[in-house]
């Protein structure tokens, strides 16, 4: 048995024995369902309802990767442009800290008020949520680059554009990919801020409805369905990862051969 399938199954393993937990843990406390309801009951529910919560599920991760794929596109350029000078990176940098610090579901009634209510102010909310970690992470990656390299590339009269293509990028692919990751689930956080507020559509505006009927399964339900997305999406980008900054790993891979 490898060491790969070996943490995958205590992996699987946790994830099972921890509902398992929460089962036995609601049946003996006589824990009821308004409460904190079973997971056997989350998943009935999850089956019974499926076709009126498919369409939400489906508005909910179209919303998100295209608030994902503008956040990506906005953070690798504004990212390069930060990183590519210690100036703008020690300038831009708290006007940044101050940006995310900022809560996202103060900025989704101003979105509303310019764009109306629906699916615009869902994709802007999950797009400025999720950028700030590629910024941050392309930057850094940019400005720790070796001066080394930088100077074995100005030697071969290298341009500005030659560095950070052949250095630069390369040199900032781990932390981008790390940001990635992050960023998918803040993505995520996005948009069902903005469904709980000004949509009506999505998973967060039908936990808001669930919520208002008292229907605790189905609120658990919709939770669980975001959950999984977060993981199956966190999973993909992983993978994609290991493919492009596989290079990054060589001293691991040659450790565990």
């Amino acid at each position: 048995m490898t060491k790969q399938l070996r943490t995958r199954i205590a992996s699987a393993s946790v994830m099972i024995g921890f509902f398992v937990l929460w089962e036995i843990v609601c049946v003996a406390f006589h824990l009821r369902e308004i409460v904190v309801p079973r997971p056997s009951v989350i998943l009935a529910t999850l089956w019974e309802d499926l076709p009126g919560i498919w369409p939400h599920d489906l508005q909910t991760i179209y919303t998100t990767l295209v608030g994902f794929g503008i956040g990506i596109v906005a953070g690798v350029l504004l990212g390069i442009l930060v990183g590519s000078s210690k100036l703008a990176y020690d300038v831009a940098y708290p006007l940044l800290i101050g940006f995310a610090s900022i809560p996202k579901v103060a900025v989704v009634p101003i979105l509303v008020l310019w764009c109306g209510a629906g699916t615009i102010p869902a994709i802007i909310t999950a797009a400025i949520t999720c950028v700030f970690p590629v910024i941050v992470n392309v930057a850094t990656g940019l400005a720790t680059t070796e001066p080394e390299l930088e100077d074995v590339m100005r030697t071969l009269r290298a341009s500005k554009l030659d560095i950070l293509r052949n250095v630069g990028l390369p040199r900032a692919m781990p932390y981008f990919f790390a940001s990635l990751k992050v960023a998918v689930t803040l993505a995520f956080v996005g948009t069902v801020i903005s469904e709980t507020v000004a949509s009506n559509r999505g998973i967060g505006n039908l936990m808001m409805i669930a919520s208002s009927r008292f229907d605790v399964p189905l609120v658990f339900a919709g939770l669980l369905i975001l959950a999984v997305m977060g993981v199956m999406l966190y999973g993909v980008f992983s993978l994609i990862e290991l493919r492009v900054t596989g290079w990054t790993r060589r001293q691991d891979m040659s450790v565990s051969g």
